[in-house]
């Protein structure tokens, strides 16, 4: 059986070392029954129940955040078999079959759906091993080959359990995950840094649009019979998030801040007026997407004129739903054809939004690589002769609304292929401030975003190494002598 799986694993392309030994997912069970799915009929979402892992939750080896679709406390009694303990792998059947999670100890409690297998190892610490193996070139060969794919690429539990996987001796085995954990755990930082800055970026974004919280904290002052004064500060509070007496601190220490704040203060009206969208501060008008910013759809590039490396192509598939855009598997043109879609070159910080298919109203920040990226068609990007380039900072936080959002998806036409058009993206309703104030509020997130792009290009550069170095490790291309390791 050795002999036969490291047979297929070298056919797969692999190159295991020879005293490497080979054993089937099988063997490494806690038990015969130690692989199952989960949960077949969720039902609907329960509030406060128990977050479900679905495979759309699974980002590059990882649960990105917590789930945000639960089920109830019945359902996950019936399938108490995949409730997660903090010590399974989960792996995925469908959408990138192959893929895994090692369950954390923040995880615990929760279950899975029925397309990712919950596997219980009889030694726990080979979770990341294993993890790693499957990403290999190799490995998703093998997986490759035994997809289903009747309706779509399906892994089944059979097929998992007769994967062979190449088991190093403890030592190098713990070398090598140890290496690759490291370049994982500082991506995951960036992942959760980001989370926080887009989440602060969210947060000015409500307070000061959504709920007007600057203009209602003068408007309290000033009917309770109130100074201006009083009222400038009430709005400086709300804005800044200090109380007085950190305020009165922050006119000590840092004048200019303090400055800053009130000038920002000074640009919120004290009182509000009805519109056709409810009350909104005075002075501000009912407008549209398209009287801050254009929707420039992309280039209608020929599909003869794409080749593996060059010039990467932004296209549909490469917003990723998370709020960035991979380039990573893009496919390119050449210099020649670039040059003939100039104008719709990409740079750092362009936001872009998928047109069309199951992604519609999706959107992304851009973050080239250093590479010179293009726009394809059916994805459109946002230019501002008045706001230049950052305004996508600001239509970042507007898109990630849901009331924007469903407007602007609920545009879209055609049942089997829904689309967008950029005059139906520029017609969405938005409340607009003044274009000082607008301008003020794309300088208070721009810091927190050009931070979030650094950190993701960052990650990039990360995984680049993680990709680059995993093959080599598992085939002692690098040895441990050269890692540092006697």
């Amino acid at each position: 059986m050795n002999s036969n799986l490291r047979s297929l694993w070298d056919a797969a392309g692999g190159n295991a070392p020879e005293h490497w030994e080979f054993k089937t997912i099988e063997e490494l069970l806690e038990h015969s029954k130690s692989i199952s799915v989960g949960v077949m009929y969720p039902g609907s979402h329960i509030n406060n129940g128990v977050p479900l892992v679905r495979v759309s939750n699974v980002k590059n080896g990882e649960i990105g955040k917590r789930p945000e679709f639960c089920i109830g406390d019945q359902v996950d009694e019936e399938y108490k078999r995949t409730r997660l303990n903090g010590t399974e792998l989960l792996i995925t059947l469908v959408g990138n079959p192959g893929d895994c999670v090692v369950v954390t100890k923040e995880m615990v409690g929760w279950n899975v759906a029925r397309a990712l297998a919950v596997v219980k190892l009889a030694d726990v610490e080979l979770r990341s091993w294993l993890r790693y193996v499957l990403l290999s070139k190799p490995a998703k060969h093998l997986i490759e080959a035994r997809l289903n794919t009747t309706v779509q690429k399906t892994l089944n539990l059979k097929d998992i359990r007769e994967l062979g996987i190449p088991i190093a001796p403890k030592i190098e085995r713990e070398v090598i995950t140890k290496t690759i954990n490291a370049l994982e755990r500082k991506i995951l930082i960036n992942t959760q840094t980001n989370q926080t800055l887009e989440a602060i970026a969210q947060a000015i974004f409500k307070s000061w649009f959504v709920d007007f919280e600057p203009v209602k904290a003068k408007m309290a002052v000033l009917e309770a019979g109130g100074t201006a004064e009083e009222a400038e500060r009430a709005a400086m509070c709300a804005i800044s998030g200090k109380d007085e007496a950190a305020l009165t601190q922050l006119q000590t220490e840092q004048s200019e801040a303090y400055a800053e704040l009130t000038q920002t203060a000074a640009l919120f009206p004290s009182s509000m007026q009805d519109s056709e969208l409810g009350e909104i501060p005075e002075g501000w008008k009912i407008g549209s997407v398209g009287d801050i910013a254009r929707a420039k759809g992309g280039y209608a590039f020929k599909s003869n004129q794409f080749i593996e490396t060059g010039n990467p192509v932004v296209k549909i598939k490469n917003i990723t739903g998370s709020g960035t855009v991979d380039i990573s598997d893009c496919q390119c043109v050449s210099d020649k054809d670039a040059k003939s879609a100039e104008r719709f070159q990409l740079f750092d910080g362009d936001l872009v939004m998928a047109m069309t298919g199951a992604t519609v109203g999706k959107i992304g920040l851009m973050n080239t690589h250093g590479r010179s990226a293009y726009l394809n068609q059916r994805v459109a990007k946002f230019e501002s002769d008045t706001f230049g380039p950052e305004v996508s900072y600001f239509l970042f936080c507007v898109f990630n609304r849901p009331e924007v959002f469903d407007v602007i998806v609920g545009t879209a036409q055609g049942s089997a292929q829904p689309n967008i058009s950029s005059s139906l993206i520029e017609a969405a309703p938005l409340v607009i401030p003044s274009a000082r104030l607008l301008k003020q509020i794309i300088n208070s997130v721009q810091p927190l975003f050009y931070r979030w792009l650094k950190n993701n290009d960052e990650s990039l550069t990360l995984a680049l190494s993680r990709d680059n170095l995993l093959p080599k490790l598992l085939s002692c291309e690098i040895t441990l002598d050269e890692i540092g390791v006697k």
